[in-house]
């Protein structure tokens, strides 16, 4: 008897949101929907939802996704950006999904308590320490699969390296006053990142406590690849731990099983890099039956940095498990 098959798949949709006037939203729609179409996914993880406000007095709403999904198999799908009164205005992380969502809700801070630094080459000098916290929160849901399991997912986009303000060394938006400056603020930058990724780990593990065989996906824009810090924070491979009897926690990146060549999601300046992941429990890894990146057709993100463009610079990642 063949297996029943299901899909999960992570797509940072860059910037989707139906208030600006470019690109036309029409474009953005036109460039998007066939995308996830083709993904034919039962879990989508997307990133960078921004939400807008149906009257100004009104909290936000997903409205450009509701517009962007309108007519495809994903229309009438479960959807959940979290437990916040509403969602963020940008770079929500968002979570649809073709079977109930039993419980979902925003971690920041909840379990790693902000970085507190001291900073080195603030003008005037800062006397006292600076509080580090994360961008963006991590949205963790728990989905109720058709064989009454339980499906952990967690959304996450981690930080861009991309240097932190620190006061009194910047010029202006892009330029920054001294290199030590520059270096301080991308330390900070990658503070962020690893703070994220921390919690992230710290969240699994106590699904981890609490049932062993828990089934677990990782899904999203870590901006690391495989052996960067972030990832490697979050996957806490046993050759990472030197411990073999965590191993039943270990995160498995199934990008892994792709071939190199083909091993990338953004073209940053002519180089193909791999930012976007999907990571998951031993007992989800077992169910893996074939893993894709649908990244034919990218557009580097440098050569375009500074036009409107109605296309995504991430591709999606998509896997195949039996249910």
């Amino acid at each position: 008897m063949a297996d029943t098959l299901f899909r999960i798949a992570t797509f940072n949709l860059e910037n989707l949101d139906d208030d600006a006037d470019e690109p036309p939203f029409e474009a953005r729609i036109a460039t998007l929907r066939p995308q996830l179409e083709r993904l034919e996914a039962d879990i989508l993880c997307l990133q960078e939802v921004d939400a807008q406000h149906p009257v100004k007095s009104e909290p936000r709403t997903l409205r450009a996704l509701s517009r962007l999904l309108e007519g495809t198999r994903y229309a009438g799908y479960h959807v959940t950006a979290g437990d916040g009164p509403s969602p963020a205005d940008r770079h929500n992380p968002v979570i649809v999904s073709r079977w109930p969502i039993r419980a979902a809700r925003l971690l920041r801070h909840h379990l790693v308590p902000p970085a507190r630094v001291r900073l080195a080459t603030a003008d005037p000098a800062a006397d006292t320490e600076t509080e580090v916290g994360w961008d963006r929160p991590l949205l963790h849901a728990e989905v109720e699969m058709p064989d009454g399991r339980i499906l952990h997912v967690f959304d996450l986009h981690l930080r861009a390296p991309i240097a932190a303000p620190v006061p009194g060394q910047k010029t202006s938006a892009q330029t920054w006053r001294t290199a030590s400056g520059w270096a301080e603020g991308f330390y900070l930058a990658s503070i962020k990142r690893a703070g994220q990724a921390l919690e992230t780990r710290m969240a699994v593990d106590r699904l981890f406590d609490a049932d062993p065989d828990a089934l677990i996906v990782v899904a999203g824009d870590c901006n690391a690849d495989l052996e960067q810090t972030a990832v490697r924070i979050i996957r806490a491979a046993s050759d990472f731990t030197g411990n073999p009897d965590l191993a039943g926690r270990v995160l498995e990146p199934l990008e892994e099983a792709i071939p190199e060549e083909r091993r990338y999601t953004v073209l940053h300046a002519g180089t193909a890099v791999l930012l976007d992941h999907l990571m998951t429990s031993p007992r989800l890894t077992e169910r893996l039956r074939d893993i894709a990146i649908h990244n034919e057709d990218l557009t580097d993100e440098v050569d375009h940095a500074d036009e409107p463009s109605p296309v995504s610079y991430h591709a999606p990642v998509v896997a195949t498990f039996s249910l």
